[in-house]
């Protein structure tokens, strides 16, 4: 009997062109250790074998791809297994079936120009029908049903990450930095709103030394007549825009604020707004890339009167 602790463990199966690299994809994405077309007889060795050192992968749940291209592909035995790796190892297995027309796995294979798996020299749907045939008794085994019949892929995915997303995985991960344009823009920032048409703090003596975390520098950059309707507009924006981003299962966002030296302004709105961010149930990680660079006229350039 395995000495390791029992996993999460899902099989995922279905028809070739149903969408099952899609869904492997997808579970990778949110952090579950994934497996695809691994020999039958290897799976115990894999539950048993332990993760690497300083690795959390044994707290991960395992996805599984299992088809007809499997080597020692038996869905009978198949099923025999699933049941005694939940009732004599505790392993929680779950069976994701992915079922789909036969018309329209006949237009996906046309489109790609593929040849099905099981008639490599005969008509798909000979192929389909077989592989139909071979997959039935996990279809009826499986406890969960998803037809891509009507599905892009894109739509899938979310159904997927809506479904199997483990706490605390799945969402995106938002960086909020700042930043100075006079030492170039950040590499990784996907939005980017330059802070420069506030007025300037770096141009008052007293607050040069400050940074935009100090609450005298944030007052009076707070004070300038464009503040509150550009806050009110970015926020509006990114509150907008971020549900849209994890929807669509992009991993990571990174917003960048630019003022000149990356101290004063960039630094202020940024913490500003990844205040507003968690006040809606956001976790941003906030990232200051030039805050400890010393205040330079010459970068700042000449003075602004307003």
């Amino acid at each position: 009997m395995s000495s390791r602790k029992p996993k999460n463990i899902l099989l995922v199966t279905g028809m070739s062109g149903a969408g099952k690299s899609t869904v492997l994809r997808t579970l990778e994405d949110l952090g579950w250790e994934v497996v695809d077309n691994l020999p039958l007889l290897l799976l115990n060795r894999l539950l048993d074998t332990a993760p690497g050192e300083g690795s959390d992968d044994g707290d991960r749940p395992l996805a599984i791809g299992i088809g007809t291209q499997t080597r020692g592909f038996d869905a009978e035995s198949i099923v025999r297994r699933i049941k005694k790796l939940s009732s004599e190892y505790g392993h929680h297995v779950g069976t994701l079936f992915l079922e789909c027309s036969e018309a329209e796995l006949e237009r996906r294979y046309s489109e790609t120009r593929r040849r099905h798996p099981l008639a490599q020299d005969r008509p798909a749907t000979d192929g389909i029908a077989r592989e139909r045939e071979l997959l039935a008794p996990l279809r009826r085994w499986s406890n969960r049903l998803i037809d891509t019949t009507n599905m892009g892929s894109n739509e899938l995915a979310q159904q997927i990450r809506s479904t199997f997303a483990p706490d605390g995985l799945g969402r995106t991960v938002i960086t909020v930095a700042s930043f100075g344009f006079a030492r170039g823009l950040p590499r990784d920032a996907d939005l980017v709103f330059d802070m420069r048409f506030l007025r300037n703090p770096h141009w008052v003596q007293a607050l040069r030394p400050g940074t935009g975390q100090d609450a005298d520098v944030s007052a009076y950059i707070v004070e300038d007549p464009a503040y509150a309707e550009a806050m009110a507009q970015i926020e509006a924006l990114l509150l907008f825009l971020l549900p849209r981003y994890q929807a669509e299962g992009k991993a990571y966002v990174t917003i960048a604020f630019g003022c000149t030296g990356g101290r004063h302004r960039s630094v202020h709105v940024a913490e500003r707004m990844a205040r507003r961010l968690r006040e809606e149930g956001f976790s941003p990680t906030v990232r200051h890339r030039d805050l400890q660079t010393a205040p330079q006229d010459s970068l700042e350039g000449a003075p602004v009167t307003i």
